[in-house]
């Protein structure tokens, strides 16, 4: 009779269970089908041309006019490549300032560490919006406006915080044991940062090289309101103007959305596992 109650109890366990994980499969798969359901129609209409566009909004149509893309990579190319530009120097700049700032906040004890570091770490709370006129002022009298530099230098100095804050925390979870086993051989600081702590620290440059990717790339006020050459505009901005001035061919202005929207898929693809590595080793916590 126990045998039998017990029996009982598993097989309800195993159907509520059951129906718990249903649920949650029902629940991501329609969070999934309306996060993919813009880029399937941008892709289906990217091959059309403004009759099928017109006949066939929402179902696809044929023949393909895949002409249109290379009609809209003549026109954006260019701002693709600032934006690589940009977003490689940012890159490097975040990296540079928030690896070295993070090692020595983690593994040196010096007056006013903690203090530094909330500071460093009050600077998320502010909003990027209220420093955006300071900074353009800043920008106009040093004279950057409609240079690479007003684009970059924004990029390093908002990216820097975060980086800070991810570095120092993963450096902190690396156990102390190996810097003394290497200070003990007679590495120093630059040789513990240079042969340990980077090459620990890979999902966590992953992670901010990631983000500050998709910073630049979706940034579009601040080139909008400081780049007035069109050799400057990022992509965000470019798109901007090559809507304009393909007026109303929507399959040429949907290719261009498509090919600047690939490289941050097939970044985000191929880095999603050391990116989601990267928060969770840089997460105060998560060890």
């Amino acid at each position: 009779m126990f045998d039998t109650r017990a029996t009982r109890r598993r097989t309800v366990h195993r159907t509520r269970r059951k129906r718990g994980q249903a649920g949650v499969i029902a629940g991501l798969t329609i969070l999934v089908l309306l996060s993919l359901g813009p880029y399937v129609f941008m892709l289906g209409t990217s091959v059309k041309d403004n009759l099928q566009f017109a006949t066939n909004y929402w179902l696809p149509s044929w023949p393909l006019h895949l002409e249109n893309y290379s009609t809209a990579w003549q026109q954006i190319s260019p701002y693709l490549l600032t934006s690589l530009l940009v977003a490689a120097a940012a890159i490097v700049g975040i990296l540079l300032l928030s690896s070295v700032a993070g090692f020595v906040l983690a593994r040196y004890s010096f007056p006013g560490r903690r203090f530094l570091f909330a500071m460093i770490a009050a600077l998320m709370m502010v909003p990027s919006i209220s420093s955006l006129i300071p900074l353009f002022v800043m920008m106009r009298d040093f004279g950057l406006l409609n240079t690479y530099a007003v684009l970059v230098i924004p990029h390093i100095a908002g990216g820097v915080v975060l980086g800070t804050i991810l570095m120092k925390t993963f450096v902190e979870s690396i156990p102390q044991s190996l810097f003394d086993a290497a200070r003990t051989d007679g590495a120093g600081g630059v040789r513990m940062f240079t042969s340990i702590m980077l090459p620990l620290s890979m999902p966590v440059i992953g992670t901010v090289a990631l983000v500050t990717v998709n910073g630049v790339w979706n940034d579009f006020f601040w080139p909008l309101l400081t780049i007035t050459k069109d050799q400057y505009r990022t992509v965000s901005v470019g798109l901007l103007f090559f809507h304009g001035q393909t007026g109303t061919a929507y399959g040429p202005m949907f290719a261009g959305y498509m090919l600047a929207s690939l490289p941050l898929l097939v970044l985000f693809v191929l880095l999603s596992k050391h990116f989601l590595a990267g928060v969770q080793g840089g997460l105060p916590g998560s060890h």
